[in-house]
């Protein structure tokens, strides 16, 4: 299964939509922080990859888990753009000029109380990277292909907050990519007709 990026950039949003959203499930009626983080697609020469971040175990929201960079928009902010990349700037030193935006996935909203809006842009090799080693453990790559295959996405469960929440995980490897970055993902591969929204 493999997707080429004119039909990746036909299924985006061309621009962010707040009255599209994905609700997670148990995030229903919370106050929510609007925060944007950036799906990037690595152009790399055997096949297309996706870069993503380990947070820290330390972190007060979503410690440990594997993640996009971003995070929450600040004042100066004068667009998700704007908050994806300069979030990304600081958490893993992926200098802008090497981004190139295709478009956005509807709003995410967290059960953790975050209106998230993915900006999906293509990243040019060669690039350096600098992780900030309060935030991220580490920056990894996986392959688009394996992501956007359905066969990869598992259903799981767990109590949260007094209730049985349920979600999709994709293991890779070491990594268990779930919650809110997984969800991300199959709101891609929704757009894409690989699935039911």
């Amino acid at each position: 299964m493999s997707f080429d990026l004119e039909q990746i950039r036909n299924c985006l949003l061309s621009e962010p939509s707040p009255g599209q959203f994905v609700q997670e499930e148990g995030g229903e009626g919370l106050a929510l922080t609007p925060a944007a983080v950036l799906f990037p697609i690595v152009l790399r020469d055997g096949g297309k990859t996706v870069l993503l971040t380990q947070r820290t175990a330390h972190l007060r929201d979503h410690a440990g888990q594997i993640s996009f960079p971003g995070g929450r928009v600040e004042d100066e902010d004068l667009s998700p753009i704007h908050t994806a990349l300069r979030e990304t700037e600081e958490e893993i030193g992926l200098a802008r000029q090497h981004v190139q935006i295709l478009g956005f996935l509807p709003e995410y909203r967290t059960g953790t109380g975050f209106r998230v809006t993915p900006v999906v842009g293509l990243v040019q090799p060669p690039f350096d990277l600098t992780l900030d080693p309060f935030e991220v453990a580490e920056a990894f790559e996986v392959p688009l292909d394996f992501l956007l295959d359905p066969v990869n996405h598992k259903e799981h469960s767990l109590h949260y907050r007094g209730a049985l929440r349920h979600f999709f995980a994709m293991p890779y490897g070491d990594y268990f990519i779930w919650g809110a970055t997984a969800g991300m993902i199959r709101s891609l591969t929704a757009r894409l007709g690989l699935h039911p929204a």
